[in-house]
């Protein structure tokens, strides 16, 4: 049978078309030679996440993102679809984690399996999902706070520059520039002492060195002074200034005791009311001589009779 020139012309054509839609929908992520299986996951935010992305398990690609729309049956949530073309079985427990792939900022579907013996995920389940945090993400997280804070010291930083303009007014600026001037001065000052006292030290360099020698010498006579007391006998010396104050303690006891002549001076009445009444007996004398001195000592030629006066001046009689 001979095939005519329209029939190859057909074939061609319709060769071409299946042709077309294989690699149109091979670019697409779906391979029309070989079964796939279809699984969901549901997110927020895809973080910019395209369809064809290779899917991975391990590392391995075993798939690739169907499609990426708005879920009609989970409202305001993003539902992936995930088309598996690799006959590998995993839980219905297994995880899809979305992630980054690079610093730039691209993502990656990976799933993550479950070995904990549950049932086998079957054709259009719904895997839970989970978002890892990428580099960049960290990267912003961590530099947000810290952006809060450099905003907050900037602010504080232009106001106390606001207030320093405010406070340093012209006349503040002219004492400012006087003080500045005047520690000048007083630094001009210390260095001209400075180099005062170093010559004053380079002049009497000679005599520093024999006040310094003087000085060694004094410590070394107090050192052998510090050898001789610590080579005396100073545990004897202690034992009789011990005996010594026992002494002196029993002594001051005695006395407070009344013991001895002492004792009895410093601890009986009688002594001193004695000694009390003699002193005004012997005022009482005196007192009498300075009155009548001439009963005491009188001297006449001619046998004159003497006059005695009492203590109130007054005459007494006496028989010679």
């Amino acid at each position: 049978m001979k095939i005519t020139r329209e029939v190859k012309t057909a074939i061609l054509v319709i060769s071409g078309i299946l042709l077309f839609i294989y690699l149109f929908n091979y670019l697409k992520g779906e391979n029309l030679l070989t079964s796939s299986r279809t699984f969901y996951a549901l997110y927020d935010n895809v973080g910019g996440l395209t369809p064809s992305t290779p899917v991975t398990i391990s590392g391995l690609n075993v798939g690739r993102v169907h499609k990426i729309y708005f879920s009609e049956k989970h409202p305001g949530k993003l539902e992936v679809n995930i088309q598996i073309s690799n006959p590998i079985e995993f839980s219905e427990n297994s995880q899809v984690q979305l992630f980054q792939t690079s610093i730039i900022g691209g993502k990656g579907i990976e799933i993550i399996p479950a070995n904990d013996g549950a049932p086998i995920a079957q054709n259009g389940a719904y895997l839970s999902s989970e978002s890892k945090v990428g580099i960049t993400d960290a990267l912003v997280q961590k530099l947000n706070p810290v952006q809060a804070k450099i905003e907050a010291t900037l602010t504080q930083v232009e106001l106390l520059a606001k207030n320093i303009n405010e406070t340093f007014d012209d006349q503040t600026k002219a004492n400012l520039k006087s003080s500045v001037a005047n520690l000048n001065e007083t630094i001009v000052a210390f260095k001209q002492t400075s180099y005062a006292i170093n010559d004053w030290l380079s002049d009497n360099k000679g005599k520093l060195n024999n006040s310094l020698d003087n000085m060694e010498g004094v410590t070394s006579n107090m050192e052998q002074i510090t050898d001789s007391i610590a080579q005396a006998n100073l545990k004897e010396t202690l034992h009789n200034l011990e005996g010594s104050i026992a002494s002196f303690n029993s002594i001051l006891k005695g006395l407070e005791n009344g013991e001895g002549t002492m004792g009895k001076l410093l601890k009986d009445d009688g002594l001193y009311v004695n000694i009390e009444g003699a002193t005004k007996q012997l005022e009482a004398l005196f007192e009498d001589m300075k009155l009548n001195p001439k009963r005491y000592v009188h001297f006449s030629l001619f046998g004159r009779k003497v006059k005695i006066k009492d203590a109130e001046g007054n005459e007494v009689e006496i028989d010679n």
